[in-house]
């Protein structure tokens, strides 16, 4: 095998063309850290030196030491045994001990706690890295935001307790909020947390489809006021493995078989409430949403890497007619959409984490600097990356998702016959891809999460913000016109949707036509910027406009046809089915 980043290239250019320079100071609070550890950066150009080793480090503990595993893993899967406790398959263990022991998975825990103090945009590119070796892993690794939840919400006694056994491998998590009937309606929770008389608090009730729910330490959703019957009466409950919480079973699954997924049964199991009563929903699970959906896209990317590889590696091997199959012109175009398709996730993934570190690192310098002059300009900055998140990181799950999808399954193309046998990963590859646009919520949702931003026009705001600052030569200027030319299409749409008499109706049904042009012109934003830094990437981007352009402005066209017959004549175009 080989280092899976020093292998690919387009990881450190992403990260180069999106410059987290001043990420890196407000991760490290204006470099102050410096004074107290002796591995922590003196400045921008030596965090981001410490992050490229960081992912040199992940690259080659996944590349050398967990790929080989990752076949073995997916037919093995894991072990429910008759004591309720769950055997990981070997090389999830093997990861993560190694992982742990690297620090790795504690990347964005702070120092004092035994972690790396890095940002988000390098756990998604780990998330990347690790993705393309095994999608189930990182669905353990990716949990960080257990401890991420802990240290934002938690009392400094239980930070210290529990996060450095979760930085440091010790221990593993899980994030336990479904329900056989909440899934995505969490504000229906029915699993209950009361106070014994000693002053303990209690859980009682079912969670299903919960990753890693074997883990040693749960964050549990429950209802600790029963006189609420919507998310006010939600609270977050720290659970430790204990004889009181039994798995009573795995799931078979699709994909992803060396990620348990466990339905939990809580019976008086002593819990830590985090944080305050009544805000387990409403603040607490909907502060994971962002990195949650980050790292979704960070999943979809790498298995998408993977499929593209092994597609594009097999094309340049495999003869027919005398030729290598890379030499068809539908074949490479196929290609071609792939490898354009990975690299605008990547590049909108990695953006989105900035952005995501830029609003929580503003907070914090917002309130440091609380009652200075200075104070006002960062508040109205921090917002204005808040407001951006709220539609780009559902944006980025969903076209990344999306595009896990679409190049698996090119890849089983490029491979024919082969590529629907086990005698090759792709096929792996296309059912891991599946559960990425369902879980953290599925495809739909994100769209929902995603319009309101497009149809205020918020997202030419993020267009200007990704261009801030870069220098284009005329020919990207040129294509600059071609953003503002897909953006005004997208306005004209979006006043037609607001004015169509249908109103909600029509507006749930084009959604997603408005949100896909939206993205459309982000990312060709993003390539611009890419472009501008790596000329080399022009070609990727011309591509983009070329071949993506026709499809926005169709999409478009849609959404100003005026046409609602799917909604209003559903049942004579889509009869139920009428048991003889």
């Amino acid at each position: 095998m080989s280092n899976f980043y020093k292998d690919n290239p387009d990881i450190e250019k992403t990260l180069d063309a999106i410059d987290l320079s001043e990420v890196a100071e407000l991760c490290e609070e204006g470099f102050r850290f410096a004074k107290e550890y002796q591995f922590a950066p003196v400045d921008a150009a030596d965090a981001i030196d410490n992050y490229k080793r960081a992912l040199d480090t992940c690259g080659d503990i996944v590349g050398n030491r967990i790929a080989p595993t990752a076949e073995e893993t997916d037919k093995v899967g894991n072990i429910l045994n008759e004591d309720g406790s769950v055997t990981y398959a070997p090389g999830i263990k093997l990861a993560i001990e190694l992982l742990g022991r690297s620090r790795l998975s504690g990347c964005t825990i702070p120092y004092y706690l035994g972690g790396l103090n890095m940002p988000c945009t390098i756990l998604t590119a780990c998330n990347d890295i690790v993705s393309r070796a095994d999608a189930s892993l990182m669905n353990i690794f990716g949990l960080q935001g257990i401890a991420e939840t802990i240290n934002a919400f938690a009392s400094e006694d239980i930070k210290r307790e529990y996060v450095p056994n979760l930085c440091n491998g010790t221990w593993t998590g899980a994030m336990v909020l479904t329900e056989p009937d909440a899934g995505s309606d969490l504000q229906s929770v029915k699993t209950t947390a009361r106070l014994d008389e000693n002053g303990v608090w209690r859980v009682n009730g079912v969670k299903r489809f919960i990753t890693n729910g074997c883990g040693d330490v749960l964050l549990v959703l429950a209802r600790t006021e029963p006189e609420f019957g919507d998310g006010r009466g939600l609270s977050c409950l720290l659970v430790e493995k204990c004889p009181q919480v039994k798995v009573r079973r795995l799931e078979h699954k699709l994909g992803i078989n060396g990620s348990p997924t466990c339905e939990l049964v809580f019976t008086d199991a002593p819990a830590k409430l985090i944080g305050q009563r009544k805000r387990g929903l409403i603040t607490y699970v909907m502060a994971l949403m962002n990195g949650a959906r980050v790292g979704i896209s960070a999943q979809g990317t790498g298995i998408g890497e993977a499929a593209y590889r092994a597609a594009r590696d097999y094309a340049a091997a495999r003869k027919q007619f005398g030729v290598t199959i890379d030499s068809f012109p539908a074949l490479r175009e196929l290609m071609c959409d792939m490898s354009v398709d990975l690299q605008v996730s990547r590049i909108l993934a990695y953006y989105s984490s900035k952005c995501v570190d830029l609003e929580n690192g503003l907070a914090k310098k917002f309130e440091a600097l609380k009652g200075s002059p200075e104070a006002a300009a960062v508040r109205a900055r921090m917002k204005k990356y808040a407001a951006f998140n709220k539609m780009l990181t559902p944006m980025a799950k969903y076209f990344a998702s999306e595009m896990s999808m679409r190049v698996s399954n090119g890849a089983v193309a490029v491979l024919g016959g082969s590529g629907f046998m086990k005698d090759y990963p792709v096929e792996r590859y296309l059912r891991d891809s599946r559960i990425t646009t369902i879980y953290e919520g599925t495809s739909q949702l994100q769209v929902v999460a995603a319009i309101a931003g497009v149809m205020a026009g918020l997202y030419r705001e993020v267009v200007a913000d990704a261009l801030d600052g870069v220098a284009l030569s005329p020919a990207l200027e040129e294509k600059r016109a071609r953003i503002e030319e897909l953006a005004a299409g997208v306005d004209s749409a979006v006043a037609f949707v607001k004015g169509h008499p249908a109103g909600k109706t029509y507006h749930d049904l084009h959604a997603r036509e408005l949100v896909d042009a939206a993205i459309g012109a982000v990312a060709g934003a993003l390539m611009i910027r890419f472009a501008a830094k790596f000329p080399e990437k022009e070609a990727s981007l011309d591509y983009w406009l070329a071949t993506k352009w026709p499809v926005f402005h169709a999409g478009l066209a849609r959404a100003k046809s005026g046409y609602t017959g799917s909604v209003e004549l559903f049942e004579t175009i889509a009869p139920a089915v009428v048991p003889e």
